[in-house]
């Protein structure tokens, strides 16, 4: 409370007031003869002069407004009737000037023997002072319920603060300025001798953005706050213009009345400054004075704690980047993306990681893996392995040796950490993919369709458990990507959450590689987007999308491939369909039924009588007469052989079948197992050749 709030709303109460407040006079009324006597304390309590008075009672409150007299005639008409011995009231009476002055009354009712009331006396006291003094210690108290909210809500809202962008979100977002009870904000960090305005919210303020950044120097009075040290309290804000000339064609556009400027120190440490703007404030008062000083201290120290952890994050970033790869190899035959989000830990960094490695034989190996622990040492222990695991797999060894390897190689580091990572061994132009798992997510395939598959790959112990354990034994799945399918890696960062159950982040990451673009750079930003979004940034994510380059032919032969998985009993069906559909846009729908019949008789074979899928390939023959090949690859070595079945059977037709539909077939050896093929076209000699490989 300053001095002259103590003056003037009784903190320091004169003679006058005292007196004022200790106004008492007494009456005697009448009730049997209708009159009541004041004595002259009390007559000048009610405005009213000994001969001004006629000892009426109505003439005694004939100042009163209207609906006063109408409230005081209520409680003492039912205080007399009710049986009551007291009743008090309080009410204003307005005076020459027309301020009211309040008045208390506490009255006595004297009654008869049979309860009847004869007599009211009492006394009336001016309480002028007294309401006008418990008034002003209201709106102080509401004032500083007011300032406490400000600080409190202010606190709270930077407390989550983790960055310098978190600080400054919660001064200019959604709520923000009202938590600081301003209409305009201005917040500048000192950086290499410049003052950077960081943030700058409200009304009209965006005609300080050329100021955004200039060295500094004492122009303007936010760099001068910063340069002195010392708050600056502008009452009047159109009279900046005269101190920073600078300033001064901009004034007029910055709709307010005045500001505050105030340095942000933290430790003896100038961080920058912050000015609140304010429309309807012409003066400061020394509370508002310590509030707005209270306030630059609070985001001072945030500031402080968000310039330290983008100081450090900025560091463990550097280091877990030394750690990855620089650049990833070019590959012939598809794209390989790769993506990488630390979480936001500080200092620490985790042990995730990718790596690309060129093969012997045109082969490339993919890995993604994850070292147990968030700190320095997970990320020295995640590069020596990397760096381990990239040497084993040049040598060119099996897939399963590379972890068995690695593996003994973690054992070794004598250190107390395992890893998990999955591991492939991929070539591009057949397709084949050699796949190991050490305790690590499996992959997911994305088909040309667009459905999404999560092959089961049998998998190991986590690397340097397995050596710990003495069960090095890493067995390999093999997969085939067919053209245009995309191979998804990545760690459980993408699909985890603390208290969510993984299989939910898994179905989520497969809806995501479902619903993405068939490009490895624009799949893996629509993964890393939606994903680290979703799950935030709790932990270390590594992301690898590997596609195999899409085999369309050419306009004159086109040509598609499609994988059907054993397991999936709709993949026939829409096998079926994806040939009658393509024969139709190719402009040759009078091969579709024959073809599509085929297709099903092919794929049945090598479903019902192998141990995998197969791979559909339906092409265009460039010929003069054009002609259309169907062909089905498994990795079966057992070729068909031809059957005479009974009257009743229900098989041992689809050879059958392909004599009276195809103009030629015929079988293939493919690496490790087969291709049985079919040619559909004009009228021609029938040829059939199963002992032969190649066409004919």
């Amino acid at each position: 409370m300053t001095e002259d709030d103590r003056r003037t709303h009784g903190g320091e109460i004169g003679p006058t007031e005292w007196l004022a407040m200790n106004r008492t006079g007494s009456f005697d009324w009448d009730l049997d003869s209708g009159t009541i006597d004041v004595d002259e304390s009390g007559l000048l309590v009610f405005g009213l002069g000994p001969d001004a008075f006629d000892g009426r009672p109505v003439t005694l409150v004939a100042r009163l407004a209207p609906e006063e007299r109408v409230r005081l005639d209520a409680v003492v008409r039912t205080a007399l009737t009710g049986g009551s011995s007291s009743y008090t009231a309080h009410f204003p009476i307005p005076q020459d000037d027309g301020t009211p002055h309040w008045t208390h009354v506490q009255a006595r009712i004297l009654r008869s023997p049979d309860g009847r009331a004869r007599r009211v006396v009492g006394i009336v006291r001016d309480t002028t002072a007294e309401v006008t003094h418990s008034a002003f210690v209201q709106e102080l108290e509401r004032r500083r319920e007011h300032q406490t909210s400000i600080v409190e809500r202010t606190t709270q809202a930077l407390s989550r603060a983790v960055t310098v962008d978190d600080v400054t979100a919660a001064l200019t977002g959604p709520g923000g300025l009202a938590r600081l009870g301003a209409d305009g904000l201005a917040l500048g960090l000192v950086e290499n001798g410049s003052l950077n305005v960081i943030a700058l919210s409200g009304d009209s303020l965006d005609a300080l953005n050329v100021f955004r950044t200039r060295r500094l120097d004492r122009g303007l009075p936010l760099a001068e706050t910063v340069l002195s040290g010392r708050p600056r309290f502008v009452s009047s804000f159109p009279s900046l213009g005269q101190d920073f000339p600078e300033l001064a064609p901009y004034i007029e556009r910055l709709k307010f009345r005045s500001a505050c400027y105030l340095p942000l120190v933290a430790q003896a440490r100038s961080l920058g400054g912050m000015a609140l703007f304010y429309r309807g404030r012409s003066e400061f008062t020394a509370d508002e004075r310590i509030l707005a000083l209270g306030l630059a201290a609070i985001v001072a120290q945030s500031l402080q704690r968000a310039i330290l952890f983008d100081e450090e994050r900025e560091l463990a970033t550097g280091l877990q980047e030394t750690m990855l790869p620089r650049r990833i190899p070019e590959i012939t035959g598809g794209e390989i993306a790769v993506r990488y989000h630390a979480a936001w830990s500080g200092r620490q960094v985790g042990g995730d990681w990718y790596d690309v490695i060129s093969l012997p034989r045109s082969r490339v190996g993919i890995v993604v893996g994850d070292v147990q622990g968030h700190d320095t040492h997970a990320a020295a222990i995640m590069g020596q392995l990397r760096i381990a695991l990239r040497a084993y797999a040049g040598e060119g060894h099996a897939p399963s040796t590379v972890l068995a390897r690695a593996s003994r190689f973690l054992a070794e580091l004598d250190t107390n950490r395992f890893a998990t990572c999955t591991y492939a061994q991929v070539d591009l132009a057949s397709g084949t993919v050699r796949a190991v798992r050490a305790g690590h997510l499996g992959p997911l395939i994305r088909h040309t369709d667009g459905r999404v598959g999560q092959p089961k790959l049998r998998g190991g112990l986590p690397l340097g458990l397995a050596t710990y354990f003495g069960d090095e034994e890493f067995p390999e799945t093999r997969l085939d990507l067919v053209p245009g399918e995309t191979l998804v890696l990545c760690t459980d960062g993408l699909v985890e959450q603390p208290g969510t159950d993984i299989a939910a982040g898994l179905a989520a990451l497969s809806e995501a590689v479902s619903s993405g673009p068939p490009q490895a750079e624009a799949l893996a930003d629509h993964l890393s987007d939606r994903l680290w979004e979703r799950w935030g940034a709790g932990d270390d994510v590594a992301l690898l999308v590997l596609r195999r380059s899409p085999d369309p032919g050419t306009p004159r032969a086109p040509r598609i491939h499609q994988y059907i998985h054993q397991a999936d009993p709709a993949g026939l069906s829409d096998a079926r369909s994806a040939v009658g559909q393509a024969l139709r846009d190719w402009g040759m729908p009078e091969l579709a039924d024959d073809a599509e019949l085929l297709t099903g008789e092919l794929l049945v074979n090598v479903l019902l009588h192998t141990e995998g899928g197969a791979v559909l390939t339906l092409e265009v023959l460039p010929e003069p007469v054009r002609r259309v090949r169907l062909s089905v690859q498994d990795r079966s070595s057992a070729w068909p052989r031809r059957r005479t079945p009974g009257e009743a059977a229900t098989s041992g037709r689809g050879l059958m079948l392909l004599d009276a539909l195809a103009s030629r077939w015929g079988v293939e050896p493919r690496g490790e197992g087969k291709a049985v093929w079919c040619e559909i076209g004009p009228p021609a000699a029938v040829v059939a050749d199963v002992s032969v490989p190649g066409r004919e």
